[in-house]
């Protein structure tokens, strides 16, 4: 039954306990509940990824990301930016033939949008040798900085190997060091960040925060997600993050994405 968004945000509260070492998201529910998904001008960069705090922040990804974007886009607006996302399920990718509706979509989006950091989440779809990888990840960097944008690589929470996932099992496994040494190349304008930090490496772990699926999250991980990804922004790149009692049960909680992956 697809709950409206007024009875998620009702029966969705979260409680936000923050360590120096680890975030943890406690849903409550209440019984009728079912269980089981800012505007200013912006400035072109100038060549280091600590030049300015971001403004405008653009999303990429496949459907995990596409679960995270609710809650990542009202925590990144909520602390005074614009946000936009084209995390794709299906795709979303930077490599192989899938990865052609990206390249289609990024320069129109890239041009519309004038992001000036994109944020690009590593894919169950990038498959391909490492140096495959590479040169992927590289065309990604191009891209994004010649549209004078810095670019921020962020590694996949775990997530089920199913039987669709196990033929591509070991580039899935190379491609965050793909990433890592693509970013390394370019200090000034690349920076990667390891999400293993908040999911760990087990997707079957509580602390992976993986819906019914094994693979995406729901609201809850998602906030999680939100809540960390922005003390990271805060750390690299000077982003405030907004408080999450100001955004943490929003309407973003009703997004139609958790409906479909069956989400409380």
């Amino acid at each position: 039954m697809k709950l409206s968004t007024r009875t998620r945000s009702r029966a969705l509260c979260l409680t936000l306990v923050a360590t120096s070492a680890a975030l943890g998201l406690t849903a409550c529910q209440d019984s009728a509940t079912g269980t089981r998904s800012g505007g200013g001008a912006t400035t072109a960069r100038t060549g280091t990824a600590q030049d300015a705090t971001p403004r405008r922040l653009l999303w990429m990804g496949d459907s995990i990301g596409e679960a995270e974007a609710p809650a990542l886009g009202a925590a990144i607006k909520a602390g005074g930016a614009e946000f936009a996302s084209m995390a794709a399920a299906g795709g979303g990718g930077v490599i192989g033939e899938i990865a052609a509706p990206t390249w289609d979509e990024l320069p129109k989006k890239l041009a519309s949008f004038k992001p000036d950091l994109v944020a690009y989440q590593i894919t169950t779809y990038d498959w391909g040798t490492a140096k495959e990888q590479r040169a992927g990840y590289e065309r990604l960097v191009k891209t994004v900085n010649d549209a004078g944008a810095d670019l921020l690589i962020v590694s996949a929470p775990p997530f089920k190997i199913d039987d669709f996932y196990k033929p591509h099992e070991a580039a899935i496994k190379t491609a965050p060091q793909s990433a890592r040494e693509v970013a390394a190349r370019h200090p000034d304008t690349v920076r990667f960040l390891d999400a293993s930090a908040l999911w760990g490496t087990d997707g079957t772990a509580a602390k992976a925060r993986r819906g019914g699926d094994g693979i995406h999250s729901c609201q809850q991980g998602s906030a999680a997600f939100a809540v960390w990804f922005g003390k990271e922004l805060n750390q690299r790149y000077g982003f405030t993050p907004a408080a999450p009692e100001q955004w943490a049960t929003g309407s973003w909680t009703g997004a139609k994405v958790y409906g479909s992956l069956g989400c409380a």
